[in-house]
């Protein structure tokens, strides 16, 4: 399953919450017209990725998503055992930049418009409930 997400999304949040079993792919769709730091949060979890750490971040920004500013995103990095500095250097690297925008790009390709956006089997599902989510994965 291929999930189009914003870490400053509250229904990316409660859906991802929802599936723990099944094997996913997360894009980077950082909605910024109403989510400004989106597109922050999503190079810390490629920075992350880069210490081999980015399901672990994924996990701690979608599960405290009042607390997404800088200081909060270094205390994280801390806690997930990361050398922070490089944390930093990365999360403001060109080539994190640039991962976060193609990840995006393919979203509009794909015809994503709105968070979170899943696709199973080539069928794009967003603005989902549980007996959609249920049926999808059926």
């Amino acid at each position: 399953m291929i999930v189009y997400g914003d870490y400053e999304c509250p229904y990316c949040a409660a859906e991802l919450a929802k599936l723990h079993d099944v094997t996913l792919v997360f894009r980077h769709f950082p909605v910024v017209s109403k989510h400004p730091r989106a597109r922050v949060l999503a190079q810390a979890a490629e920075a992350a990725a880069l210490q081999g750490r980015f399901w672990e971040m994924h996990d701690s920004l979608f599960a405290d998503q009042g607390h997404l500013d800088v200081p909060h995103l270094w205390k994280r990095a801390e806690e997930l055992g990361l050398d922070v500095d490089r944390f930093e250097q990365d999360r403001r690297s060109e080539a994190v930049a640039q991962r976060v925008e193609r990840d995006f790009r393919s979203g509009i390709r794909a015809g994503v418009v709105t968070t979170p956006t899943l696709f199973v089997g080539g069928r794009a599902l967003s603005g989902f409930g549980d007996r959609e989510l249920a049926e999808l994965l059926g």
